[in-house]
């Protein structure tokens, strides 16, 4: 998404809204966690397809985590049943807090939650990559693990999103996330939690899809992704051909992976959302594709939303009066329309690995090597990673101990991994923060970062 992304206040915001203050849900929720099989998800014997809504109240500029306040998270999962979803995507959550009260609220109404690892401190940066891949960054990344993963509808862990952008430059930092994504399932083995899906959330971009596609589904087991899913905003109240969704799933045919769409809902000519349609047809795309996201619950400055909430005290209070907009009955429409299908979709069951993608004008990655865990950060998978710095810590992508190793490709950010801590280094790491982001397109406009508590000079490689 190079869309409007504006982080207020980060350097000097306090706290976000208060977390779960002790109350508990009147019963336990009990529900089958999500597994992958071939191609595609499982719940239990009974093929899953991925029919949500991506969740951030506020977006970006509140910086805050809906899962962390039953205040805010309550009242919306009464939306989410009303529409008839089984999956939210969550871009942001505090990993110093309890989730328990929204978790199992969520459960209790069938709702599996997909989660993003980064925050706008805690993420890999685009423009340089190899210092911000630290021992400081993965131990943010594997609390948020140890939070979520007691929850059997944590559904899936993000482990970047859109950080592969447009500009060639930008995928010399595909090495540092997919090691991240190579670490967090290493954790997840190693603290013997249950598989939990790992993958990745490619941009809405044409030239570097296949390979960056390719790329998370090579090497050895180890290093593959669970699942890769993209964001795609090219069905603009149009059909199955026009908006050439019939070549992307010609594209992926035989992938080997399970694939879904971490985004859609494209604005343009208004929405009736009639790519649930094509998403649930077994003649269409249930033999490839396991459902999607769509874009978005809560109407922010980009104009995507579908619920609006009445405004509070400041951006960070999201506990007003949920307004249903016309799109949400048109959501809930399509939902009760293009039910799942039954049987197994014609899914394939086996998996199976892509060759890495060669260097070319598009990517520039050189070879297949992937940088080593950094060395402070391998204590994590014995001793566990204790308590996360949440959302307001004091970052990590100059926090040094990073990787030992870079990874190949003519300027590919290989840096000796000590974090410098200067200002200009700061802004540059918090306006490239690219494993965080939120919005809806690509191509909605500059990254802007606003109400930091120093004004920083901004230097360095601007990757958005």
């Amino acid at each position: 998404m190079r869309s409007t992304i504006i982080i207020t206040a980060l350097a000097a915001s306090g706290a976000v809204n208060a977390g779960v203050t002790g109350t508990k849900n009147s019963k336990r929720a009990t529900i089958t966690p999500i597994t992958t099989k071939g191609n595609t998800f499982f719940k239990g014997n009974e093929r899953f397809y991925v029919r949500g809504i991506a969740y951030q109240p506020g977006g970006s500029s509140a910086n805050l985590d809906p899962l962390a306040d039953p205040k805010i998270c309550l009242e919306d999962i009464k939306k989410f049943e009303d529409l008839g979803i089984n999956v939210v995507r969550v871009y942001s959550t505090d990993n110093s807090k309890s989730h328990k009260e929204c978790m199992e609220a969520l459960a209790d109404a069938g709702i599996y939650v997909a989660l993003d690892v980064n925050n706008p401190l805690y993420s890999i940066n685009r423009a340089t990559p190899h210092p911000s891949y630290n021992a400081v960054y993965l131990q943010s990344v594997f609390a948020t693990i140890d939070e979520f993963a007691q929850y059997d509808n944590t559904f899936a862990f993000f482990s970047g999103n859109e950080v592969i952008h447009d500009e060639a430059e930008s995928t010399l930092a595909a090495p540092y996330v997919k090691a991240t994504d190579r670490d967090m399932r290493a954790y997840i083995k190693a603290r013997k939690y249950r598989a939990i899906p790992v993958g990745y959330s490619a941009a809405d971009v044409s030239k570097n899809r296949m390979q960056t596609a390719k790329y998370f589904n090579c090497g050895t087991d180890e290093e593959r992704s669970d699942f890769f899913a993209f964001n795609d905003y090219s069905w603009c109240k149009s059909d199955f051909k026009t908006s050439g969704w019939d070549v992307k799933v010609k594209n992926f045919t035989d992938y080997g992976l399970p694939i879904f769409l971490s985004e859609y809902g494209c604005t343009t000519n208004g929405r009736d959302f009639g790519e649930v349609s094509a998403l649930m047809d077994p003649k269409l795309m249930t033999k490839v594709y396991s459902g999607g996201l769509m874009y978005e619950y809560t109407m922010e400055e980009n104009g995507y939303g579908i619920v609006n909430i009445t405004k509070g005290k400041d951006i960070t209070d999201q506990t007003g009066k949920r307004i249903e907009l016309p799109e949400f009955a048109a959501y809930k429409k399509a939902l009760a329309t293009y039910p799942a299908p039954t049987g197994d979709g014609g899914y394939s069951q086996t998996t199976k690995a892509q060759d890495c993608p060669p260097k070319d004008d598009d990517w520039l990655v050189e070879d297949n090597k992937l940088p080593e865990m950094p060395a402070a950060a391998k204590k994590f998978l014995e001793n566990g990673a204790g308590k996360g710095p949440g959302l307001n810590g004091p970052g990590s992508q100059w926090a040094g101990d990073a990787s030992p190793t870079t990874t190949g490709g003519s300027g590919s950010g290989s840096g000796s991994g000590s974090g410098s801590g200067s200002a200009s280094s700061t802004a540059s790491a918090t306006q490239n923060a690219a494993g965080f982001a939120v919005s809806g397109p690509l191509n909605k406009g500059p990254f802007v970062v606003t109400g930091l508590a120093v004004l920083f000079t901004l230097v360095g490689a601007v990757a958005l």
